[in-house]
């Protein structure tokens, strides 16, 4: 304390885990230090566990290997991928904390139109700590921000809004596009700051990126699963966007909110797009068949909480999506076993959403 003035403390301090999966040293943190040095970091380590993680000095952390994954959950581990940044979901699951942001190892500060440093977990706070309005649209999108308000003929009974479960940020350099699209673009980058955030409408799915994203663990938590991606999965690259669909229709149910726009991080490396085709080309196909089906998912009045929910869900997937492939007929029982292990570290974790429905 100076001349009387006192510091504000970080927002959610205590509240609040980082996760980062990753293969290399964290020198990335360096960057992110004003903004990120205050909070606790769960990172996960991918890959040979034999490998030493050097993170720069002056961070809380802890450091998970395959190894101590194995250890931890012992035969539910094969929940958990390898080889695959889907392997951040173990983060999630063993940490203790309300709120999680998650980030990859090559996303950078990014600077807003005026130069100045976007402080991406704040705002994610910002948006996690305010309403959402999947119910009804708001042409001046989020009416709960400073300037803004719901606009003429918005219905005052819903106006109150809904709980926000997930906080979806936005990159600026390398866009978040598929091996196709790479493929004919690959010069493009996304330069376009779009200052606003919006709640997606109830019913309306969208595909999540993880690599730039903040959730309420109580809320949404058990449902934040990244699926079976990676070393001995025939498919890859889809394990955010299959939280993503689960996490929607389950928001939907329970009367929870999902926001997307601000903050901006900046992606700085554009993986090889030969080797995101090989991992992506059946997803490709089975998107098309995905995303009907949670289209068209209804789950019962009867599931009242994430796991209710998640239970449900991975009984459909084997129903209606193992004619696609058996690969389903395994994220079918990993789902069960995610919740499983989920419910074993977090006995407490009943997360029954008090939102409407």
């Amino acid at each position: 304390m100076a001349n009387g003035f006192v510091a504000a403390a970080p927002p959610l301090k205590d509240e609040l885990d980082i996760v980062i999966p990753t293969i290399r040293n964290l020198d990335f943190l360096e960057m992110w230090r004003p903004f990120l040095q205050p909070y606790h970091l769960i990172i996960v380590q991918d890959g040979d566990p034999s490998k030493t993680i050097n993170v720069p000095s002056g961070f809380d952390y802890e450091l998970y290997n395959r190894n101590d994954i194995n250890k931890i959950l012992g035969p539910r581990a094969s929940c958990i991928s390898f080889k695959d940044s889907a392997c951040r979901c173990f983060g999630y699951m063993v940490s203790k904390k309300k709120y999680i942001f998650t980030i990859d190892d090559d996303c950078f500060v990014a600077n807003d139109p005026t130069g100045k440093a976007v402080n991406a977990l704040e705002q994610h706070i910002k948006n996690l700590l305010c309403p959402s309005t999947p119910l009804f649209f708001n042409t001046l999108y989020d009416p709960f921000r400073e300037g803004a308000d719901f606009v003429r003929g918005y219905p005052f009974s819903l106006r109150e809004g809904v709980p926000t479960a997930i906080s979806h940020g936005l990159w600026l350099n390398i866009p978040d596009y598929d091996a196709p699209t790479q493929l004919v673009k690959p010069l493009e980058r996304n330069t376009r700051y779009v200052d606003t955030v919006l709640t997606i409408p109830k019913g309306t799915l969208f595909p999540m990126c993880g690599m730039n994203l903040a959730f309420d663990r109580d809320l949404i938590g058990p449902a934040m699963y990244f699926g079976l991606m990676g070393d001995g999965q025939p498919i890859g690259r889809y394990d955010d966007m299959w939280a993503g669909w689960c996490c929607k229709v389950i928001c939907d149910h329970l009367g929870l909110g999902i926001k997307t726009g601000l903050p901006y991080i900046f992606h700085s490396k554009a993986s090889n797009p030969f080797v995101n085709l090989r991992k992506e080309y059946k997803g490709i196909f089975w998107q098309e068949d995905i995303i009907p089906f949670f289209q068209n998912l209804t789950l019962p009045k009867e599931a009242t909480t994430v796991q209710e929910c998640y239970i449900y869900l991975s009984k459909q997937v084997k129903e209606k999506l193992s004619k696609l492939d058996p690969y389903f007929d395994k994220l079918a029982e990993a789902m069960v076993t995610w919740i499983e292990a989920w419910d074993e570290l977090n006995p407490q974790g009943a997360s029954k959403a008090n939102g409407k429905a």
